[in-house]
């Protein structure tokens, strides 16, 4: 890795994009696609951007909901806030219920839309990072339960696994319509998927 591995990085094409756009992130275009695809983010929707540094998704979500819509970003990193009013930046464990309060208070109704491109710490063993993803994506789903609106849409990052279908299953049970797909952004060969669960029941 170290000098080579950067200098691919900066050779590839959605990292060049990036800084040619000023998004944060590459990621910003994963959202975008999926957005495109789905519509699961409209103008005038409150975001909840789970796992949300250093701010690429929130950022395309900003761009989307418009002066109408509220984006509420949490990480355990602080994120560099954006100029927008309408960003609220909450820095703590999603996974914990003090910070899914912060999200219930910054949100004050029920959120229309929850995104989650949370990754875990990374062991660079495959079953092991496969079953923490397994782990976000089931805190996402529980903060699903409790700030998402009936109706609501939801974007999920998880690895692929052994546990993916059963997860699969669970979101299938709450949400009207299930989809998987990987955006053109993704990276060539990763084991990431992302789950599109569109009108929470």
């Amino acid at each position: 890795m170290g000098r080579k591995w950067e200098a691919e990085k900066k050779r590839e094409h959605y990292y060049k994009m990036a800084k040619k756009e000023k998004y944060r992130s590459r990621a910003s275009f994963k959202l975008l696609q999926l957005n495109k695809r789905f519509k699961v983010i409209k103008p005038g929707d409150y975001v909840v951007d789970l796992g949300a540094a250093p701010g690429g998704w929130s950022q395309v979500a900003l761009d989307i909901v418009g002066d109408g819509g509220l984006v509420v970003a949490v990480d355990l990193q602080k994120i560099i806030p954006f100029e927008n009013d309408n960003f609220i930046q909450i820095t703590g464990d999603f996974t914990g219920n003090d910070t899914i309060e912060k999200m219930k208070n910054a949100l004050k109704i029920d959120a229309d839309v929850i995104l989650s491109d949370a990754s875990p710490k990374l062991s660079g063993i495959r079953d092991i990072d496969h079953l923490k993803s397994i782990d976000l994506a089931e805190n996402s789903l529980k903060i699903a339960g409790n700030i998402l609106k009936p109706g609501g849409n939801m974007i999920i990052k998880v690895f692929q696994g052994e546990e993916f279908q059963n997860l699969l299953k669970e979101i299938k049970k709450k949400f009207k319509v299930v989809k998987t797909t990987k955006p053109p952004s993704s990276k060539k060969g990763s084991i990431e998927m992302y789950i599109i669960a569109i009108k929470l029941l």
